[in-house]
């Protein structure tokens, strides 16, 4: 199963991975519009980028083989996708428990700032590659199988 990597040595912490997924999720497909107009409605990027001095990483769900917010959910809305590998989450089953925050071991599922659910990455799955490997442009996201 394919997922997305990091070297942190090649991360400059520039944020156009957090863009890139912001524009992919938002309704207009356009960047100018999702960061002015749908991002203070409440848009997020499922990514962040953390920084601590000159070292920075990007970080989001890494579709782990046995997700312990797949084990925490207690309303069923986050599973694992046996075909895919992805952990797939479907808010219309969220009960906004935060379980699955809490047992997130990489920080990678976010609280919604519009209501009590979550927000996390989807690996873009209308895409070949996600929106973020793509938007990197010192190649420090990889898309592969290891």
């Amino acid at each position: 199963m394919k997922r997305v990597y990091i070297d942190r040595h090649f991360c400059i912490g520039c944020g156009l991975c957090e863009l890139a997924c912001l524009t992919v999720h938002s309704r207009s497909k356009d960047l100018a519009i999702a960061y002015t107009v749908e991002r203070p409605q409440g848009l997020m990027s499922f990514k962040k980028v953390f920084r601590d001095g000159s070292m920075c990483a990007s970080t989001g769900c890494r579709h782990c083989d046995e997700p312990a917010c797949v084990e925490a959910c207690i309303a069923g809305a986050l599973t694992k996708d046996p075909a895919t590998g992805r952990t797939v989450y479907d808010p219309e089953q969220c009960v906004g428990c935060m379980s699955c925050l809490m047992a997130c071991p990489f920080g990678a599922i976010s609280k919604s700032p519009l209501e009590d659910k979550i927000v996390k990455c989807d690996r873009c799955v209308e895409l070949d590659m996600p929106a973020c490997v793509q938007a990197c442009p010192n190649r420090a996201l990889m898309y592969e199988e290891r």
